[in-house]
């Protein structure tokens, strides 16, 4: 690949962190790096290949000879600079929810639908974090046996809400075990022993009852795999774990697979391991996926209930998988 010049924007953030050490330790070949941030960020430095790179401040005019930006800086901030990038030839990563479902703008999971980043006008999305993890796995069922309706429930690690929500759980964790009260800013409620079922923070509730984030996975299913006739329901669940998205999925298929052929199938999918002994007590655990690449499935079943379905568990890690190397890989294919 011929070196590129590499903006970050959001570097100094949990998730722009991760993106520059995945470009590092990917060994991405990067002509010149920009980091960039709010004004907040002002005078911070990031060091990248053994060197301090200082922290720019985010305009837009920040694009101007820079060949692919990473965006990892919330909506808002990727509705008003992307459009600025993508003008100056920069061709844009995004991470946040602002582009996902524009249909002009490609939403992209290299090992699903690769393809599909031929179709840009400056601007790729990065799907969201539980929806990744999730079509990796649906991806080599739905081409052997046509998936019909999938049933998710999601376990979400408290790093998918950033540095000051891992903070609070650990506060709220002390204070608890202090005998004291928990303090809750980042969450309405305290997530410390306790799970919430919504992800708090951006994620309201819809006129349906379902909050942004499950249609979030509703809908980016549909887009991401090319078929809108694959129903979804979902419910998402903030989990007091640190890193790692767990998921309970069921698939319905057209035609029948048997656990065996799921796990076959599975074990020779790009991106994919397949952890699945239960004898031996083998299956993906949130604390080893952590700073992995792979996404991991196991507990893979037969529905009891249904002629034709499986129950299986998956894991990723939801800073890596789910966000920045997802992104990384999108900008190898550019």
């Amino acid at each position: 690949m011929t070196p590129k010049t590499v903006a970050v924007a959001g570097a100094t953030g949990l998730v722009g962190s991760q993106m520059l050490k995945t470009l590092e330790e990917r060994q991405f070949p990067i002509k010149s790096l920009k980091p960039l941030a709010s004004e907040r960020s002002r005078g911070k430095t990031v060091t990248f290949k053994g060197e301090v790179v200082p922290v720019e401040v985010l305009s837009e005019n920040s694009f101007k000879g820079v060949d692919i930006a990473l965006f990892s800086a919330g909506g808002g901030t990727s509705k008003k600079f992307a459009p600025c990038a993508a003008k100056d030839g920069c061709v844009v990563v995004d991470n946040s929810s602002a582009w996902r479902m524009d249909p002009e703008v490609p939403l992209v999971v290299p090992e699903v639908n690769a393809h599909d980043i031929t179709k840009h006008k400056g601007i790729i999305a990065n799907p969201n974090c539980s929806t990744i993890q999730m079509v990796v796995v649906l991806k080599p069922l739905h081409d052997a046996a046509i998936i019909t309706r999938v049933v998710v429930s999601t376990y979400q690690a408290v790093s998918g809400a950033g540095v000051k929500a891992l903070d609070e759980l650990d506060n709220q964790t002390r204070a608890i075990l202090e005998g004291k009260e928990p303090q809750c800013a980042e969450f309405p409620h305290p997530i410390a022993f306790n799970c919430i079922p919504q992800i708090p923070g951006s994620d309201a509730f819809t006129d349906n009852g379902y909050t942004s984030e499950e249609m979030k996975m509703v809908n980016e299913t549909m887009k991401i795999m090319g078929d809108n006739s694959i129903r979804v329901t979902a419910t998402t669940v903030r989990v007091p774990v640190h890193s790692g998205h767990s998921e309970s999925v069921n698939v319905e298929t057209k035609t029948k697979l048997s656990a065996d052929q799921a796990r076959e199938l599975l074990s020779k999918a790009p991106g994919v391991v397949v952890l699945d002994d239960p004898a031996k007590q083998i299956y993906p655990l949130a604390l080893d996926c952590v700073g992995k690449d792979a996404t991991f499935v196991g507990r893979i079943r037969e529905d009891i209930s249904h002629p034709s379905a499986l129950d299986m568990w998956i894991v990723a890690d939801n800073l890596l998988k789910g966000a920045a190397l997802n992104a990384v890989q999108i900008a190898e294919l550019l």
